[in-house]
């Protein structure tokens, strides 16, 4: 299995933090996140409330698992191509001075029809990367 953790300090309330994180057009702030939103009407984040996302060479439906705003949500992707395996993910942001500890950890596992363990060692650090993207995109935003 691929474990994902990535971890950032943003110097900005953690309301606003969480706010910005849990927006899934701000995903786009990764150069390969090309588009990302609710879907089926939903208007805004909550359990049971579904996401999507294309990165370039793939497309994700997500669904949001936990909610403990704002501290923390959590997420499994229930769709994909290629297809994956996911363990779910947990978004996790803690006040640190004037600040916010954002901790971002996911798990999963790619199927041989989806490429397996070679998807597996290539998609680790795009998604590494693109994690850190997001976190570096809301600090932009939110520390100006």
């Amino acid at each position: 299995m691929v474990q994902v953790e990535v971890r950032r300090t943003i110097a900005a309330p953690p309301e606003r933090v969480f706010d910005w994180l849990t927006d899934p057009v701000n995903l786009t702030a990764a150069p390969l996140f090309l588009r990302a939103g609710w879907v089926n009407g939903v208007s805004g984040p909550s359990v049971g409330a579904r996401r999507e996302v294309i990165v370039l060479g793939a497309w994700l439906r997500e669904e949001i698992t936990g909610w403990d705003a704002p501290r923390s949500y959590s997420y499994r992707v229930i769709r994909s191509v290629p297809p994956a395996n996911h363990e779910g993910g947990t978004v996790t942001v803690t006040p640190s001075g004037d600040g916010s500890d954002v901790t971002w950890a996911t798990g999963y596992t790619v199927p041989a029809l989806g490429g397996g363990k070679l998807t597996e060692a290539v998609t680790l650090p795009i998604f590494r990367s693109s994690f850190r993207a997001i976190l570096d995109g809301c600090a932009k935003a939110l520390e100006r």
